[in-house]
């Protein structure tokens, strides 16, 4: 049976996510998935960033194990998660959603909102939800969304439609290839890893030209302001995820402390061999380390622009004023969020497959602080009548 999503064709230029015919359009009998925290906002004023991005990554993981990993189109935003699906499997996949939103309270004490909503009806509303395949490296692609249907589709969520009720209590997914090995990526000397966000209002051309001088900005930089060192990530031992890592595995291992020590095992060779350079059977080491960075997923689109990255602080000055003088012309809406750090959630189906999916979010803050200032500015304009348009 042929995939809709893998049969739409791949790009390599990032500035091609501006780019309206790489979008093909969905079937209106697929489904969009959304997720998010709820007060992930206070979760991560108490330092909980780690947390809140293992959550938001755990929908993406327990679907995945569900349809089959990078064979549908998603996109990590943080303190969640959206995606859309085929109708094929979509009672299992309600079924894996209701159970990641069990297990998310019931381990982290944390409490994530679930909810699916068929195209067709994103359709009627007057949305639209296209993707586009932007490849990061051979193997792997993320999805870009435009359209307008995926904000729409959130937004609807936490309004109260379209909800999934969490499963009965002890509820759990299959989380297995979820993990947060990586140390924090810190940033150095006088630089600052900047989160921002970036969606269009009125005119898409003005959107267009603003998001085309903050590439201009951006690219104008080693790795094009990837927060990824050149050498890959840093290993520390023990991981900082360690522990939560053991707990989206402890149903499945025989208890907390099994789940740990089994983490704690995998962790201990993985750093020797990434501090050797070591090859242990299939798995190479540098290459794994390349990989990494290749497929971290810094920028991507979804309904607007979205990206985690490394600037020094003349450069994240020179982009935020270049993003407020568009916000005043009515151009955009934005929200940015500067810290010192950047941190990686990971989904690796097999540690010998280049095949492995990172997730990067600011480490003190991230998308979640970013998001907070831009619905503030989205939601005021709302009231006032200025309505954003689909991006």
């Amino acid at each position: 049976m042929t995939n809709l999503y893998l049969d739409i064709p791949t790009f390599d230029d990032f500035g091609k996510v501006l780019d309206g015919t790489v979008y093909h359009a969905l079937p209106d009998d697929w489904w969009v998935g959304t997720s998010d925290v709820i007060g992930s906002t206070k979760a991560v004023e108490a330092g909980r960033y780690k947390d809140v991005n293992m959550v938001g990554a755990s929908v993406i993981c327990a679907v995945s194990n569900v349809l089959g990993h990078s064979d549908f189109p998603f996109l990590f935003g943080g303190d969640g998660a959206s995606f859309a699906c085929s109708p094929d499997q979509i009672d299992a996949v309600r079924d894996a959603m209701a159970s990641t939103a069990t297990w998310a309270t019931e381990t982290l004490n944390l409490e994530l909102r679930v909810g699916l909503v068929r195209i067709g009806d994103i359709r009627a509303a007057g949305h639209d939800v296209r993707i586009a395949r932007y490849a990061v490296s051979n193997p792997v692609s993320y999805a870009m969304f435009a359209g307008g249907g995926m904000q729409w589709a959130e937004d609807q969520m936490k309004q109260g439609n379209n909800m999934i009720q969490a499963a009965p209590s002890g509820s759990r997914p299959d989380l297995t290839g979820l993990s947060c090995r990586w140390s924090p990526i810190r940033a150095e000397g006088s630089d600052v890893i900047l989160s921002i966000i970036v969606a269009g209002r009125d005119d898409r051309t003005r959107f267009d030209a603003t998001v085309h001088e903050l590439f201009a900005i951006l690219d104008d930089s080693p790795r094009k302001s990837s927060p990824i060192p050149e050498n890959g990530p840093g290993v520390a031992f023990p991981p900082p995820g360690m522990h939560l890592e053991a707990e989206a595995t402890k149903h499945k291992e025989g208890g907390y402390i099994k789940a740990w020590l089994k983490a704690l095992y995998i962790a201990l060779i993985a750093a020797i061999l990434m501090k050797t350079g070591w090859k242990l059977g299939a798995f190479d080491p540098r290459r794994y380390r390349d990989y990494t960075g290749y497929n971290t997923d810094f920028r991507k689109f979804g309904d607007g622009l979205w990206m985690t990255v490394n600037c020094s602080l003349t450069r994240a000055e020179e982009v935020e004023a270049l993003l407020h003088a568009a916000e005043l012309q009515g151009d955009i809406h934005f929200g940015t969020h500067r810290q010192r750090s950047a941190i990686m959630t990971c989904i690796v189906p097999s540690i010998t497959s280049d095949a492995h999916f990172h997730f990067l979010d600011g480490g003190e803050g991230g998308y979640t602080a970013a998001a907070t200032a831009f619905k503030a500015k989205r939601k005021r304009d709302q009231v006032l009548g200025a309505s954003p348009a689909n991006a």
